[in-house]
C-alpha cells in the first residue's frame, strides 16, 4: 500500500537529504542501545520520521496495513528512541532504541535469527 499524501512538519533540511523508494519510504534499521544488537528493519516516510524525532517513540509505516504504527502500542514491546542517524547516501536510517520486550513480531528479541551459511563456512 502506498503511503498517504500527508503534509508533514519534518524539517525541510532533513527531508531534502532523504532518498526514498518509489513508495516514498526510507529503510529504518533498528539497533539496541547498549548491546548494539540489530533488532529489526522498519519503513518510515517523512511523517513517521517526524513523529519518531518529536515523540521519542519509534513510529513506522506499515506497508501491509497501510497505516502508521508506534512500536509497542498494541504489544507493549516499546522502542524508546535514543538516536537517529542518516547514512551517507540518504537512503537508510539507523534508529538506536532502548527496547522493552521482544522487537520481532514473532516474539524474539531480534528479527535476525536465521543464519545463512556462505561458501567456506
Amino acid at each position: 500500500m502506498p503511503v498517504p499524501d500527508v503534509e508533514t512538519a519534518l524539517d525541510p533540511a532533513i527531508a531534502a537529504r532523504l532518498k526514498r523508494t518509489p513508495d516514498g519510504l526510507v529503510a529504518a534499521i533498528v539497533q539496541e542501545h547498549g548491546t548494539g544488537d540489530v533488532l529489526m528493519l522498519g519503513w518510515m516516510d517523512d511523517e513517521a520520521l517526524h513523529r519518531t524525532l518529536t515523540t521519542g517513540r519509534a513510529t513506522y509505516w506499515s506497508r501491509s496495513r497501510g497505516e502508521y504504527w508506534v512500536k509497542g502500542e498494541t504489544s507493549g514491546h516499546h522502542q524508546h528512541v535514543r538516536g537517529v542517524s542518516l547514512d551517507c547516501d540518504g537512503d537508510a536510517l539507523l534508529v538506536t532504541v532502548v527496547q522493552t520486550g521482544a522487537a520481532c513480531h514473532n516474539g524474539t528479541h531480534t528479527c535476525f535469527t536465521d543464519d545463512l551459511l556462505t561458501e567456506g563456512q
